[in-house]
């Protein structure tokens, strides 16, 4: 297959982490599809990502329109934070469809198009598989569940398919810019940008990491790697 052909599916594509992704891709000189229930510009397909039905029209559709799909970058996902006490089974199951079965879904559906393009899987977890802050149990699961599905997969899918996962930490895309002394606080001397989450998504995706798969990229300035004692 001809490389300038190249074609990636992101999903949650049409803003923050995920836009830039796309972004990066393309100007790598990728054929990119977003997918997201917002609309976005470009090659963008509305769905529902944590839906079997949607997902399947998804991936029908690249199949007819692109006939190839080199790279899936699993990227949607949602927050619902509250505390447990007051977490509904249908906001718990919302939060875990949307961030964890939507990759399952996705990866299902996409397989026979990535196997004959010895294609990669980027899954987008977060440092919550790791430490936890109050009220994110169903985030927190999600995003563990989607580590250990990545490495799963990885094997799964051997040696056609590489799967690999990133975890940002924070990551700054909108609202109140990051405080002086929120910057501080990171190892690395400032916040995470969406920009550094694409650059390895690029990376991940592309033949320069050809013997890497199964991994997990903690992506957050240090601060896991920091010990923090009480003042």
């Amino acid at each position: 297959m001809d490389d300038a052909a190249r074609t990636a599916l992101v999903t949650g594509g049409a803003r923050g982490i995920g836009a830039a992704i796309a972004a990066r891709l393309a100007r790598d000189g990728w054929r990119v599809i977003t997918a997201d229930l917002t609309a976005a510009n470009g090659r963008h397909v509305i769905c529902d990502v944590s839906n079997e039905t949607s997902v399947a029209a998804l991936l029908a559709g690249v199949a007819a329109q692109e006939g190839r799909l080199d790279a899936l970058v699993c990227n949607a996902g949602i927050n619902i934070r509250r505390p447990i006490a007051q977490l509904t089974l249908a906001e718990w199951s919302r939060v875990i469809a949307t961030n964890l079965t939507s990759t399952f879904l996705l990866v299902r559906a996409a397989e026979a198009l990535l196997r004959a393009a010895k294609g990669s899987v980027v899954t987008i977890a977060s440092t919550r598989a790791h430490m936890s802050e109050p009220g994110t149990e169903a985030y927190s699961a999600s995003k563990g569940g989607l580590a250990a599905l990545t490495h799963a997969l990885a094997i799964s899918l051997a040696p056609d398919v590489r799967v690999n996962c990133i975890s940002p930490g924070w990551i700054f895309t909108k609202g109140e810019a990051p405080r002086p002394e929120d910057h501080a606080f990171h190892p690395a001397g400032r916040v995470g940008t969406a920009e550094d989450i694409a650059s390895l998504a690029a990376w991940l995706v592309g033949a320069e990491s050809g013997f890497v798969t199964g991994s997990e990229f903690i992506v957050d300035g240090g601060v896991t790697r920091k010990m923090i004692y009480p003042e």
